[in-house]
C-alpha cells in the first residue's frame, strides 16, 4: 500500500472484460469501470462466495483455521473489494446510471450479508473452532477473530427461529435500502439548490476566490451573475463573510432545510427517519436487547447507554459555562460593534469571524492564502515520514475522475506498504463531507503480503485557474484527521482481515488516530512545513501563527456543547424500545438543546433530515464516539508533548517539537500496526502505560479551569 507497483493490466480490464472481476492482487482500473459492470460482477462474485460459505459450514471439515476461515476469507474478499469500489464510485461520481446499478446490486449484497449472519451451519462451525482442543494454543489474533465472529453471529440473529428469523431478514434488507435513499436525498437536495445573484453589491465581503468560482459556475449554466450553492467551499465563506444579511439568511435557510418537508418535497427524509427508527427498534427487540443503543454498544468500549449519557452530561456540565461566556461575548459584539439588532442564527458565523478578526487580528481568509494544497500535502507527507518512518510519493494510477490521484506508501528501503487514493475537491455528484474507506485490506496470503488500498475523500475548494487550491486551517485539520484514519489501515501489520482496523476496532475508538493527527496542525515546526503563500511562496509568518494559536480555543465552549448536543440527541433517540414520529424526533432534539445547548435554531430548522452520520453513515447510536475518542487522542498526544518537553531540557531550541520519531514509532507499533487484533483499551494502555484520562482534553480545549 524493493519493486515498482504492479502495472495495471488494461488488456484484461477492457469493456469486453469486467474490471471488477480482476484479481484482488491487481489495482483496479477505475477509468474502465462502467455502471453496467456492477450487477454482473456482484452476481458472479456472490455465487462464488455462497459456495464458499456452504463449504466452510461442512461439518465434515476439520475445525481448523486453514480449513474453515482462510478459504472463506479468500473467496469473499473479491466480493467485498468489488462492492467497495461500487460504493465508492456511487459516493464520488454519482450519476443516474451508476445510482441505478448500485441500487440494483444493494439488495443482493444485503440479502447475502443477512444470509451469512443467519447461517446456522457456519455458526456451528465457528462454535466447533472455539471448542477445538488446540484452540487455546492458537495465535491470540485468530482466537479474537473467532470470538468476535461468534458475537456477530448472535447479533445477526442466527439464534432466531421461524417468523422472527424471516422478519429479521426483511428488516435488514429494508434498513439498507432506506439508508441509501436517505443519502441520495441529501445529495440531490444539496445539488438541486442554488441561488444566482446578479447584483454584485449583494456579494460584498465574500472572498475573491469564492466569487470567481461562483462566477464560473453561473457561466457554466449559461447564466449571468454568480451562482451560490450549499457545497461547503461556497456555503461556509458566504456565511462567514457576506455583509448582506438577507443573503446569509437565504443560504442558512437552504442548508437548514435540506432533504426536509421545508424544501423540495421529493427529497423529504421525514418518512425515512421514522421508518429507520422503527426498524432499528424492532431489530433490537427481536435480538432481545431492548434498544438499538444496547445493540450497537455490544461492540463498543462503552458498556451501555447510561455510561455514554453520564459521560456526555459530565462533559456538558464542564463546557456549558464556557459556551455561555462565548455566546455572551459574541452577542455583545454583534449588537455593540456590528449594529445587529439581535444575533440571529445566520449571523453567528459572520459575527464570529468579525470578532475573531477584532480580537486576534487575523481572518480565516487571510490565513488560507498560506495553505496551498500542494504545500500542505508535501508537509503532511513529511510529517508522516518523520513520525512513522515511511515514504509517500504520488504515482500514476487509473482513477475515477481527473481530480483523483494515487500515492504510493513504502518503507525507507522502497518496499511497498500500500496505496492511498486522494480525491480532495468538491463537485456536483459527490457526497459532501470528508471520509476514508478501504478498498483492499492488508493480508498475508501464502506467505506473501497483500498491501492495502485506501481512499481519502474531502470536499475542498478547487484550484482557481493557474492558482493552486487554497485550504482554510480547518481544511488542513480535516485533511490530517482523515489521514489518521488512512494510516490506521495503511500501517497495519495484522495478517488476518478479520482483525483489520476498519473491520474490528471498536467504533468509539476508531477516531483515536484521526483526532490524534489533528494536533500537529497547531505546531510551529509543522506549520512551517505546511505553509507557502499562494502568491509569494512565503511561509506563514510567526506573528500570524501566534495569533492563530492564541485563537485555537476561540469559542471552544460553544463548539463542544454543539457536539454534545448531536451525541446526546443520537443516544437518547436510539435508547428507546420503539421508533418515533418525526414530531417526536424534533421534540427530543429541542429537549436536548434545552439541557446542553446555548444556540437555538429556528423552529423550521431540520437538522435530523441531513444528519447522514446517524441515518446513512453507520454512526447511529455512535455519534458520541467523537468525544469519547477525543479523550483518548488528547491523552495520546500528550505523550508527544511530554517527549518534546524532555528533549527541550536536553537540547534547548529543539526544532522538532512534538515530531518525535521515537514516540511516533511506539504509537505506530502499539496503536496503528495492531488494528483490531486486541481491544482498543489494551492498545491504548500499551502505548500510554495506563488507562486514559480526561485531563489532556480539557487542557487542549481551554477548559481545564472548570
Amino acid at each position: 500500500m524493493p519493486r515498482a507497483p504492479p502495472a495495471i493490466d488494461h488488456a484484461g480490464n477492457t469493456m469486453t472484460q469486467n474490471p471488477l472481476l480482476a484479481p484482488v492482487s491487481d489495482l483496479v482500473d477505475y477509468a474502465a469501470v462502467k455502471p453496467g459492470h456492477i450487477v454482473p460482477a456482484i452476481e458472479e462474485l456472490l455465487g462464488i462466495a455462497r459456495k464458499a460459505v456452504d463449504h466452510a459450514a461442512d461439518a465434515a471439515l476439520a475445525p481448523t483455521w486453514e480449513a474453515v476461515v482462510e478459504p472463506l476469507d479468500t473467496a469473499s474478499e473479491r466480493l467485498w473489494r468489488a462492492w467497495s469500489v461500487a460504493g465508492h464510485l456511487n459516493a464520488v461520481v454519482n450519476t443516474p446510471e451508476l445510482r441505478e446499478a448500485y441500487n440494483a446490486a444493494l439488495p443482493l449484497i444485503t440479502e447475502f450479508s443477512t444470509w451469512v449472519g443467519l447461517h446456522e451451519g457456519l455458526y456451528k462451525q465457528y462454535q466447533r473452532l472455539a471448542a477445538a482442543p488446540d484452540f487455546a494454543a492458537w495465535a491470540p489474533v485468530r482466537r479474537r477473530i473467532v470470538d468476535m465472529a461468534l458475537r456477530d453471529f448472535r447479533l445477526s440473529g442466527v439464534e432466531l427461529q421461524g417468523e422472527d428469523r424471516e422478519r429479521y431478514a426483511r428488516i435488514s434488507d429494508r434498513e439498507a435500502q432506506a439508508s441509501q435513499k436517505f443519502s441520495e436525498n441529501v445529495l440531490d437536495s444539496i445539488d438541486a439548490w442554488s441561488l444566482v445573484v446578479e447584483d454584485e453589491a449583494r456579494l460584498a465581503g465574500i472572498p475573491a476566490d469564492v466569487l470567481s468560482a461562483a462566477r464560473a459556475a453561473a457561466a457554466e449554466d449559461g447564466k449571468p451573475g454568480w451562482k451560490l450553492t450549499l457545497k461547503m467551499p461556497c456555503y461556509l465563506p458566504v456565511m462567514q463573510y457576506a455583509q448582506d444579511r438577507s443573503l446569509r439568511e437565504a443560504l442558512y435557510r437552504g442548508y437548514g432545510t435540506v432533504a426536509s418537508e421545508q424544501g423540495d418535497a421529493q427529497f423529504d427524509n421525514s418518512p425515512l427517519i421514522e421508518e429507520l427508527l422503527s426498524l432499528r427498534a424492532e431489530e433490537s427487540g427481536l435480538l432481545g436487547l431492548g434498544t438499538f443503543a444496547a445493540l450497537r454498544l455490544q461492540t463498543r468500549m462503552a458498556r451501555d447507554a447510561s455510561e455514554v449519557t453520564v459521560f456526555l452530561r459530565d462533559l456538558a456540565g464542564r463546557a456549558k459555562p464556557y459556551a455561555q461566556r462565548d455566546l455572551a461575548e459574541l452577542t455583545a459584539y454583534a449588537t455593540g460593534e456590528l449594529g445587529l439588532d439581535s444575533l440571529q442564527p445566520w449571523d453567528v458565523a459572520f459575527a464570529s469571524e468579525r470578532l475573531r478578526e477584532s480580537r486576534y487580528a487575523y481572518s480565516e481568509d487571510e490565513v488560507k492564502q498560506y495553505f496551498t494544497e500542494p504545500r500542505v500535502l508535501a508537509g503532511l507527507y513529511e510529517v508522516i515520514e518523520k513520525l512513522f518512518d515511511v515514504r509517500l510519493a504520488e504515482t500514476p494510477v487509473s482513477t475515477w475522475h481527473s481530480d483523483a490521484r494515487g500515492v504510493r506508501v513504502e518503507s525507507p528501503a522502497g518496499d511497498l506498504i500500500g496505496y492511498l487514493y486522494l480525491d480532495l475537491y468538491a463537485r456536483s455528484g459527490k457526497q459532501s463531507g470528508a471520509w476514508v474507506d478501504s478498498e483492499r485490506t492488508r493480508r498475508v496470503v501464502a506467505g506473501r503480503v497483500q498491501t492495502p488500498v485506501v481512499y481519502l475523500t474531502c470536499n475542498f475548494s478547487r484550484p482557481n485557474g493557474d492558482r493552486a487550491a487554497v485550504l482554510t486551517h480547518d481544511d488542513v485539520i480535516t485533511l490530517f484527521h482523515e489521514t489518521g484514519h488512512a494510516l490506521h489501515a495503511l500501517l497495519s501489520e495484522v495478517d488476518e482481515p478479520g482483525a483489520a482496523a476498519f473491520a474490528s476496532v471498536e467504533w468509539d475508538a476508531i477516531e483515536l488516530p484521526s483526532q490524534f493527527m489533528e494536533n500537529f496542525c497547531w505546531e510551529w515546526a509543522v506549520v512551517q512545513k505546511l505553509s507557502a503563500h499562494v502568491d509569494t511562496g512565503e511561509a506563514l509568518p510567526r506573528a500570524l501563527y501566534d495569533r492563530l494559536v492564541a485563537a485555537r480555543n476561540y469559542q471552544s465552549g460553544m463548539q463542544t456543547v454543539r457536539q454534545i448536543e448531536f451525541a446526546l440527541f443520537d443516544m437518547l433517540m436510539h435508547d428507546r424500545a420503539r421508533g418515533a414520529t418525526i414530531t417526536e424526533v424534533l421534540a427530543l432534539l429541542q429537549e436536548v438543546r434545552q439541557e446542553v445547548a446555548v444556540l437555538f435554531p429556528p423552529a423550521w430548522h431540520r437538522l435530523p433530515h441531513a444528519f447522514s452520520h446517524l441515518f446513512a453513515g453507520g454512526y447511529g447510536a455512535g455519534y458520541y464516539s467523537y468525544k469519547w475518542a477525543e479523550v483518548l487522542s488528547a491523552d495520546a498526544y500528550e505523550a508527544f508533548e511530554e517527549a518534546a518537553a524532555k528533549q527541550a531540557e536536553k537540547q534547548p531550541g529543539n526544532a522538532l517539537g512534538t515530531l518525535d520519531p521515537e514516540t511516533g514509532a511506539r504509537f505506530r507499533r502499539e496503536v496503528l500496526a495492531v488494528g483490531g487484533s486486541r481491544p482498543a483499551a489494551e492498545s491504548f494502555a500499551a502505548f500510554r502505560g495506563r488507562a486514559p484520562r480526561i485531563d489532556a482534553l480539557l487542557r487542549h480545549s481551554g477548559m481545564s479551569g472548570n
